[in-house]
């Protein structure tokens, strides 16, 4: 059965998080005066990734809501558990306004998405909160390419769960087989789109999963422009794979 649309993560994926959380956090550091209290701005990323995958954890296992689990981030962080749900959401506040300066798609995703849309539809699925990721797309100039939006805050389950990525089928009203889903992480997005039945492609850039031995079940691509040859799109747009 052929692939009919694409299904895609967003944060590392199409929006390039990872320059952006690190630019974003490193100015907040230093406009809140907490940069000194570490080794570099490195170390308290590390840290502050460390406690968001903590937290979401939590969110994950319907322990806390969405809100709770970004405000008991920004406590754990601060070493502030006294910290009140207002001065918590302020905090985040001025670190989104740094963030949102750094924030970009990488260079391959409109290329791509250009490339498909004559052939494939388009939809996202993210363990994130729609609030977040409806902003975030339209602020990138990417939103109307997408006919579905769905996230993990609203739909009460997130990858790897195979009915995150069958609500996203769902959606679109196609079954798991018509359906690729394209995301960054290999277990999260890779191995759960393909337990979920659908065409299951993993874009390793090179980052912190780059060591990561592949999983069964999801193709590799080094870059975006590797999707139309592997979806068989009928585009001269594409490359050939650099993974065997």
């Amino acid at each position: 059965m052929s692939i009919r649309a694409v299904v895609w993560d967003v944060d590392d994926t199409l929006f390039d998080y990872t320059t952006a959380d690190r630019e974003g956090m490193r100015a907040h550091l230093v406009a809140e005066g907490l940069l000194a209290g570490y080794g570099s701005a490195e170390e308290a990323l590390t840290r502050w990734r460390q406690i968001t995958d903590r937290q979401w954890a939590r969110f994950s296992a319907g322990e806390v809501d969405f809100v709770t689990q970004r405000r008991d981030r920004i406590r754990e962080f601060l070493d502030r558990p006294e910290l009140t749900e207002a001065e918590a959401d302020a905090w985040f506040q001025r670190y989104v306004t740094h963030y949102e300066a750094a924030w970009s798609l990488f260079p391959d995703v409109l290329p791509v998405l250009d490339a498909l849309a004559g052939s494939h539809r388009h939809a996202v699925l993210s363990n994130s909160s729609l609030t977040v990721q409806d902003r975030k797309l339209r602020v990138l100039g990417v939103h109307d390419r997408f006919e579905a939006i769905l996230c993990a805050a609203e739909l009460g389950v997130s990858k790897p769960e195979p009915a995150a990525f069958l609500a996203a089928c769902e959606a679109l009203e196609l079954g798991p087989a018509e359906v690729a889903y394209v995301g960054d992480h290999p277990e999260i997005d890779g191995r759960g789109a393909a337990e979920a039945g659908l065409l299951s492609v993993w874009i390793d850039r090179g980052g912190v999963y780059a060591t990561v031995d592949p999983p069964v079940g999801p193709r590799r691509i080094a870059s975006l422009s590797e999707l139309p040859a592997l979806l068989g799109a009928d585009t001269r747009f594409g490359a050939p794979s650099t993974f065997r």
